[in-house]
């Protein structure tokens, strides 16, 4: 395994999730006055589900655990559109209210994904220097 296998990579993809999240968001408000706009939103949970539904295997280290496998994407998160909306007269379903609150439950989500991170790398620089 790896020196940046595990939790490290875990919190990358996390950061990632994060600035995608924060991407989207943003976009969002830019256009809370563009008139035929579509709001968009970044989901997980959709991938999740196809993931689990599809086959799964990995290696097992005793015979009484569950075979599964799953098949790796390049991202763990969508994209999509919110097109069964309309809040706006002129067709546009930005809800600012909502956005907004997403941006900063984003922002709270990102901050404690680089706190942890940089812990890790200080534990990592202690060990590097022998504990002091």
């Amino acid at each position: 395994m790896g020196l940046f296998e595990g939790t490290i990579r875990t919190l990358e993809n996390s950061l990632d999730y994060a600035t995608a999240k924060n991407r989207v968001i943003s976009n969002n408000v830019a256009n809370v006055d563009t008139p035929n706009y579509n709001a968009k939103e970044v989901v997980f949970k959709h991938v999740l589900n196809d993931a689990i539904s599809g086959s799964f295997e990995a290696k097992r280290t005793n015979p009484k655990h569950l075979p599964f496998s799953l098949e790796s994407s390049s991202h763990a998160y969508q994209v999509r559109t919110l097109n069964n909306t309309m809040y706006n007269h002129n067709g546009n379903n930005v809800d600012i209210d909502k956005e907004m609150s997403e941006l900063a439950k984003n922002q709270i989500y990102y901050q404690g994904l680089v706190d942890r991170l940089s812990g890790k790398f200080g534990s990592l620089q202690t060990v590097i220097r022998g504990g002091r």
